[in-house]
């Protein structure tokens, strides 16, 4: 790897053997042709490492954390029940292989298990009732209100596979092929990955955005509690926690796939009482669904950073 590749990235770090850190990450994901943003940081001394910091990129599922405090903020205000039933029409919802999205036949729900199988099992069905109660506009408005201005939420999760189908119709192979072109021309011809359309955030915005949760420094107290509950319930463990997983570390996250998006942004809290918020954003020229090496080097890139910070 030349100096002139891992120098593409922008480092930042709080010290000097903690930018080494950031680089040696950033030269490893240059070596499997990923580009993105990855962010680690210490909730309680905001000690961080990372790259490419501050680049808007498409959130995929990732949205749904900032969807799902909304809410909880609503339910802990009491303008929201989360025991109120809300039925679920499979043939009518949105689409996705996990959660009631993989539903074949309807399915009633309270609002509260909606936001279980949301943030668990990354359910888009359960995610997009949830915008039917808490619209778009009205989560968008109300991150600019709590100070999330680079964070925005404009579409529902269904959205992004609507446009995927009106691009290449039902051939995602395709819709793959025109993510990556258009990632590196700028011209995007799915709607939902250009930055002017998108569900977007940065690593340092979802950061502050975690670093807030876990401190109880945004929304109400029981909200910020029932999110840190609930992510800490998510079962996939390939990307963030694929290197992290102990008895004495517990990995809180949520991940978001789509196209050529893989990411995860999450809190490993160790037993010595260190908090890391981590962010990894990444896009890839791979032209392959599955991609384990790239969720490989997100939980690598994870391991590096927490053992960096906690030193």
């Amino acid at each position: 790897m030349s100096a002139d590749a891992v120098e593409r990235a922008t480092c930042v770090a709080s010290g000097g053997w903690l930018r080494d850190v950031a680089e040696a990450i950033a030269a490893d994901w240059e070596s499997l042709g990923v580009r993105g943003s990855f962010l680690a940081r210490d909730i309680d001394t905001g000690a961080q490492l990372g790259f490419d910091v501050d680049a808007p990129v498409p959130l995929a599922s990732v949205v749904k954390v900032p969807l799902a405090l909304v809410a909880l903020d609503r339910i802990a205000a009491g303008e929201l029940d989360a025991a109120r039933p809300i039925t679920i029409d499979p043939t009518t919802s949105s689409v996705g292989p996990t959660g009631l999205a993989a539903f074949r036949y309807p399915v009633t729900a309270a609002v509260g298990d909606l936001l279980f199988m949301m943030l668990s099992v990354s359910d888009s069905a359960s995610a997009d009732a949830l915008f039917g109660l808490v619209p778009v506009a009205d989560v968008d408005a109300r991150l600019r209100a709590w100070g999330c201005a680079d964070i925005r939420v404009r579409h529902r999760l269904n959205r992004m596979y609507e446009c995927a189908a009106g691009a290449a119709g039902n051939d995602f192979s395709l819709a793959l092929e025109l993510a990556i072109r258009d990632d590196r021309s700028g011209h995007h011809t799915i709607e939902t990955l250009d930055p002017a359309h998108a569900n977007l955030g940065t690593a340092t915005a979802l950061a502050d955005l975690l670093q807030r949760v876990w401190r109880d420094e945004i929304a109400h107290p029981d909200a910020t509690a029932e999110l840190r509950r609930m992510m800490g319930l998510q079962v996939f463990t390939q990307r963030l926690s694929s290197e992290l997983r102990t008895d004495t570390v517990r990995v809180s996250g949520k991940t978001g796939t789509f196209l050529h998006l893989r990411h995860e942004i999450g809190v490993v809290e160790a037993e010595s009482g260190h908090r890391i918020a981590m962010v990894a954003l990444t896009r890839s020229d791979r032209r392959a669904s599955l991609a384990p090496d790239i969720d490989l080097a997100i939980g690598a890139a994870a391991r590096d950073a927490f053992e960096a910070l906690r030193r």
